[in-house]
């Protein structure tokens, strides 16, 4: 199987929600935080092209593909992370992100690990 399709169907089975509560559902268990990292570099061509276009201004499309890219898969290691903790649901997700020296970003998925179910 397509390793996308695999992460999409992965999600797909995974509830992830920016809010505390989930409308037609209740929390009946709280099982902690869960988190996903990601630390990624461009390459030095990439570095260079983004310099480059940084002089000009506007988006600077390496960039973006790294940092979109590096979210989808902070979100995938979330999910697994959750998963394994019995969930099968995240609330209160969020993303955070940061430099590591001048050519490394790191971005980290996070939130609260819970079993829902819907109201009767």
């Amino acid at each position: 199987m397509h390793r996308a399709l695999m992460r999409k169907q992965k999600r797909d089975a995974m509830l992830i929600a920016t809010t505390e509560n989930v409308a037609g559902y209740r929390v009946r268990e709280t099982k902690g935080q869960a988190f996903g990292v990601v630390v990624r570099s461009r390459g030095i061509g990439g570095n260079f092209l983004a310099s480059l276009r940084s002089i000009v201004g506007g988006e600077i499309h390496e960039y973006t593909q790294m940092l979109e890219h590096a979210r989808r898969q902070a979100v995938d290691r979330l999910t697994t992370n959750a998963q394994a903790m019995g969930a099968n649901a995240i609330v209160m997700m969020r993303f955070d992100s940061s430099e590591i020296g001048q050519t490394m970003s790191e971005v980290v998925a996070y939130g609260t690990a819970v079993v829902i179910e819907p109201l009767s």
